[in-house]
Protein backbone atom coordinates (compact mmCIF):
# COMPACT_ATOMS: atom_id res chain seq x y z
CA UNK A 1 0.00 0.00 0.00
CA UNK A 2 0.92 3.36 -0.63
CA UNK A 3 0.31 6.49 1.27
CA UNK A 4 -1.48 9.30 1.49
CA UNK A 5 -0.08 13.13 1.73
CA UNK A 6 -2.50 15.90 2.36
CA UNK A 7 -1.68 19.15 1.50
CA UNK A 8 -3.75 21.61 3.15
CA UNK A 9 -4.55 25.05 4.11
CA UNK A 10 -6.38 28.62 3.21
CA UNK A 11 -7.08 30.21 -0.26
CA UNK A 12 -3.93 31.35 -1.58
CA UNK A 13 -1.11 29.55 0.15
CA UNK A 14 0.04 27.81 -2.75
CA UNK A 15 -1.76 24.09 -2.08
CA UNK A 16 -2.45 23.64 -5.86
CA UNK A 17 0.95 24.50 -6.89
CA UNK A 18 3.05 22.58 -4.30
CA UNK A 19 0.69 20.00 -4.42
CA UNK A 20 0.82 19.25 -8.38
CA UNK A 21 4.76 19.59 -7.85
CA UNK A 22 5.23 17.15 -5.10
CA UNK A 23 2.84 14.83 -6.93
CA UNK A 24 5.18 14.83 -10.51
CA UNK A 25 7.87 14.04 -8.05
CA UNK A 26 6.37 10.68 -7.00
CA UNK A 27 5.86 7.55 -9.04
CA UNK A 28 3.11 6.22 -9.42
CA UNK A 29 1.17 8.88 -8.37
CA UNK A 30 -2.27 10.24 -8.41
CA UNK A 31 -3.23 14.36 -7.96
CA UNK A 32 -6.84 14.82 -6.06
CA UNK A 33 -7.80 18.07 -6.29
CA UNK A 34 -10.48 18.60 -3.25
CA UNK A 35 -12.34 21.48 -4.72
CA UNK A 36 -13.39 19.03 -7.31
CA UNK A 37 -15.52 17.60 -5.23
CA UNK A 38 -17.23 20.48 -4.27
CA UNK A 39 -18.54 20.99 -7.04
CA UNK A 40 -20.13 17.79 -8.09
CA UNK A 41 -22.65 19.59 -6.07
CA UNK A 42 -25.59 20.81 -8.41
CA UNK A 43 -29.02 21.89 -7.05
CA UNK A 44 -28.95 23.62 -3.26
CA UNK A 45 -25.25 23.33 -2.95
CA UNK A 46 -24.49 25.77 0.22
CA UNK A 47 -21.33 27.94 0.21
CA UNK A 48 -18.84 26.05 1.77
CA UNK A 49 -18.00 28.61 4.43
CA UNK A 50 -21.55 28.81 5.51
CA UNK A 51 -23.31 27.45 9.05
CA UNK A 52 -25.86 25.58 7.40
CA UNK A 53 -23.59 23.83 4.72
CA UNK A 54 -22.01 21.38 7.54
CA UNK A 55 -24.13 18.78 6.63
CA UNK A 56 -22.76 18.95 3.13
CA UNK A 57 -19.57 19.59 4.09
CA UNK A 58 -19.35 16.64 5.82
CA UNK A 59 -21.05 14.35 3.15
CA UNK A 60 -18.14 15.95 0.56
CA UNK A 61 -15.01 15.69 2.83
CA UNK A 62 -16.19 12.19 3.46
CA UNK A 63 -16.72 11.20 -0.43
CA UNK A 64 -13.27 12.80 -1.27
CA UNK A 65 -11.66 10.83 1.61
CA UNK A 66 -12.81 7.62 0.32
CA UNK A 67 -11.36 8.64 -2.89
CA UNK A 68 -8.13 9.38 -1.63
CA UNK A 69 -8.06 6.40 0.48
CA UNK A 70 -8.92 3.97 -2.72
CA UNK A 71 -5.86 5.66 -4.50
CA UNK A 72 -3.69 4.78 -1.83
CA UNK A 73 -4.69 1.73 -1.36
CA UNK A 74 -4.24 0.84 -5.19
CA UNK A 75 -0.83 1.47 -4.92
CA UNK A 76 -1.04 5.12 -5.69
CA UNK A 77 1.24 7.73 -3.88
CA UNK A 78 -1.88 10.26 -3.61
CA UNK A 79 -1.52 13.89 -3.13
CA UNK A 80 -4.58 15.66 -2.11
CA UNK A 81 -4.63 19.35 -2.47
CA UNK A 82 -7.46 21.04 -0.03
CA UNK A 83 -8.81 23.72 2.29
CA UNK A 84 -8.65 20.86 4.52
CA UNK A 85 -8.79 22.75 7.74
CA UNK A 86 -7.80 20.47 11.01
CA UNK A 87 -11.47 20.50 12.02
CA UNK A 88 -11.96 18.55 9.32
CA UNK A 89 -9.58 16.07 9.40
CA UNK A 90 -10.55 13.20 11.58
CA UNK A 91 -14.29 12.88 9.33
CA UNK A 92 -11.32 12.69 6.23
CA UNK A 93 -9.48 10.30 7.55
CA UNK A 94 -12.41 7.98 9.00
CA UNK A 95 -13.12 8.18 5.34
CA UNK A 96 -9.77 7.15 4.08
CA UNK A 97 -9.85 3.60 5.62
CA UNK A 98 -6.10 3.96 6.13
CA UNK A 99 -3.62 3.62 9.22
CA UNK A 100 -1.71 7.27 8.54
CA UNK A 101 -2.02 9.93 6.03
CA UNK A 102 0.68 12.40 5.94
CA UNK A 103 -1.02 16.05 6.87
CA UNK A 104 1.38 19.56 5.70
CA UNK A 105 -0.52 22.75 6.13
CA UNK A 106 0.85 25.88 4.28
CA UNK A 107 0.14 29.21 6.19
CA UNK A 108 1.70 32.10 4.94
CA UNK A 109 0.49 35.43 6.08
CA UNK A 110 -3.27 36.43 5.06
CA UNK A 111 -1.80 39.89 3.08
CA UNK A 112 0.19 37.08 0.87
CA UNK A 113 -2.84 34.76 0.39
CA UNK A 114 -5.27 37.83 -0.21
CA UNK A 115 -2.84 38.53 -2.87
CA UNK A 116 -2.36 35.44 -4.57
CA UNK A 117 -6.01 35.16 -4.64
CA UNK A 118 -6.86 38.51 -6.13
CA UNK A 119 -3.64 37.36 -8.98
CA UNK A 120 -5.16 34.06 -9.75
CA UNK A 121 -9.33 35.29 -9.91
CA UNK A 122 -8.24 38.75 -11.25
CA UNK A 123 -10.80 40.37 -8.88
CA UNK A 124 -10.80 41.49 -4.77
CA UNK A 125 -14.38 39.17 -4.90
CA UNK A 126 -12.96 36.49 -2.72
CA UNK A 127 -11.35 38.45 -0.38
CA UNK A 128 -13.52 37.95 2.53
CA UNK A 129 -13.49 34.29 2.13
CA UNK A 130 -9.63 34.11 2.13
CA UNK A 131 -9.37 36.29 5.29
CA UNK A 132 -12.12 34.42 7.18
CA UNK A 133 -10.68 30.63 5.71
CA UNK A 134 -7.21 32.17 7.05
CA UNK A 135 -8.40 32.97 10.79
CA UNK A 136 -10.02 29.62 10.36
CA UNK A 137 -6.47 27.77 10.56
CA UNK A 138 -4.78 30.53 12.42
CA UNK A 139 -7.05 30.01 15.20
CA UNK A 140 -7.37 26.05 14.44
CA UNK A 141 -5.37 24.00 17.54
CA UNK A 142 -2.65 22.07 14.60
CA UNK A 143 0.01 20.66 15.98
CA UNK A 144 3.34 22.32 15.25
CA UNK A 145 4.83 19.42 12.84
CA UNK A 146 1.70 19.60 10.63
CA UNK A 147 2.35 23.39 9.77
CA UNK A 148 4.71 25.18 7.09
CA UNK A 149 4.58 28.50 8.39
CA UNK A 150 5.07 31.47 5.80
CA UNK A 151 6.81 29.26 3.36
CA UNK A 152 10.18 30.70 1.63
CA UNK A 153 11.78 29.93 -1.66
CA UNK A 154 10.46 28.84 -5.06
CA UNK A 155 7.47 26.12 -5.37
CA UNK A 156 9.62 23.47 -5.88
CA UNK A 157 11.44 24.61 -3.29
CA UNK A 158 8.35 24.83 -0.72
CA UNK A 159 7.75 21.22 -2.67
CA UNK A 160 11.05 19.63 -1.67
CA UNK A 161 11.08 20.48 1.50
CA UNK A 162 7.55 18.98 1.99
CA UNK A 163 8.47 16.10 0.72
CA UNK A 164 11.72 15.85 2.52
CA UNK A 165 9.69 16.17 6.01
CA UNK A 166 7.01 13.84 4.34
CA UNK A 167 9.15 10.74 3.52
CA UNK A 168 11.18 11.13 7.05
CA UNK A 169 7.58 10.72 8.43
CA UNK A 170 6.73 14.33 10.01
CA UNK A 171 3.55 15.25 8.87
CA UNK A 172 1.88 11.84 9.85
CA UNK A 173 -1.54 11.49 10.92
CA UNK A 174 -3.23 8.60 12.63
CA UNK A 175 -5.96 7.17 14.86
CA UNK A 176 -3.59 8.30 18.10
CA UNK A 177 -3.97 11.48 16.81
CA UNK A 178 -8.18 11.70 16.53
CA UNK A 179 -9.72 13.21 19.49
Amino acid sequence: MSTLLVIAGPPGAGKSTVSSIASSRLSPSVLIRGDAFFRFLDRSAQKPWLPEAKDQNQTVIRASGAAAGQFAQGGYEAVFDGVMGPWFLPTFFEATGLNELHYAVLLPSVERCVQNVTIREGNRDDEPGTRYMHRQFEQARIDARHLVIEPSGTPEEVASGILSRYRQGAFAYGARDVT
